[in-house]
């Protein structure tokens, strides 16, 4: 494994920590540069890049950090379903040059692309005038998964299409547009192959994701073997987050804490390392 930012890493409990942000890799508007020189200047001790899907700029962003001074966990937010729904999955802890989440994230990318391939398509054929030019449809192939289905969107709001009924986002719908996913029990196993902790994303978010409560939790770890829950979330209300830890606490779970920052109008929230103390610990970095 290559060097990472936080090797032989030790901080006090109260230490400021965020393990959930992203960047323009994903779907984030900081660049990573901005987004670190942002959390130096701000006196964080440690923070996550977490970039959906993305495993390939890993190596980068660990040099990044090193070279900035800025301890980084190497972390990956993968978009996985279980049971049909979205059940977002944090991996942390793994060697950012050689592990078994790579192909995955790679395996996604391609669907989505041929996704968006399709749906351009079948805009076409549905009468809509869509630019001849390679050139247009390869910039949105060019853009991260999450961002293709928006790419979409904003091409046909800039060609005059949706902007009453049906709008641009239905009209994409419509024709055939998803968001690309993995199955949240083949990325724990992949996971865990290559060393990650897994843990599920905003368990208590709801918006589109799985809603956990205990019972919930329970049928889950029945079918896949988790590692912890981010408990301290912004839209977790005090009692959810206290139900989170409690849970973790009497099923050995690790808990993490993030924002879910994706760009300067969302901020970074200065969580204590010492509410992700098991789970720092796990991943070789001493608090207290």
């Amino acid at each position: 494994m290559p060097p990472l930012s936080t090797t032989g890493l030790s901080m006090p409990p109260e230490a400021p920590i965020d393990l959930h942000l992203h960047t323009h890799y994903s779907d984030g508007t900081w660049t990573p540069e901005g987004l670190l020189d942002h959390l130096v200047d701000a006196g964080f001790c440690l923070a996550a890049i977490a970039d959906h899907d993305r495993v390939d700029t890993l190596p980068a962003i660990q040099a990044l950090a090193l070279d900035k001074g800025m301890p980084l966990l190497v972390a990956v937010e993968m978009s996985t379903l279980w049971r049909g729904e979205m059940t977002d999955l944090l991996c942390y802890g793994f060697d950012p040059e050689h592990n078994t989440l790579l192909e995955l994230s790679r395996d996604l990318l391609r669907r989505q692309q041929e996704n968006s391939r399709e749906v351009y398509a079948n805009l076409q054929r549905k009468g809509v005038s869509l630019p001849e030019d390679p050139q247009v449809l390869a910039n949105i192939l060019a853009m991260p998964s999450p961002e293709q289905p928006h790419g979409l969107v904003a091409l046909l709001k800039s060609l005059g299409y949706g902007q009453g009924e049906p709008s641009a986002g239905r009209m994409v719908q419509e024709a055939g547009c998803a968001y690309a996913s993995n199955d949240l029990a083949a990325v724990v196993e992949a996971g865990h192959q290559c060393g990650a902790l897994c843990l599920v994303a905003h368990p208590g978010r709801g918006d589109g994701f799985v809603d956990f409560d205990a019972p919930l939790l329970d049928e889950l770890r029945q079918e896949v073997p988790i590692d912890g829950l981010e408990a301290f979330y912004p839209r977790h209300a005090p009692a959810r987050t206290e139900m989170f830890c409690e849970y973790a606490r009497r099923h050995d779970l690790l808990v993490s804490c993030g924002s879910d920052s994706h760009g300067a109008d969302k901020p970074q929230v200065k969580y204590r390392a010492d509410q992700s103390r098991d789970l720092l610990d796990r991943l070789g970095i001493r608090v207290g």
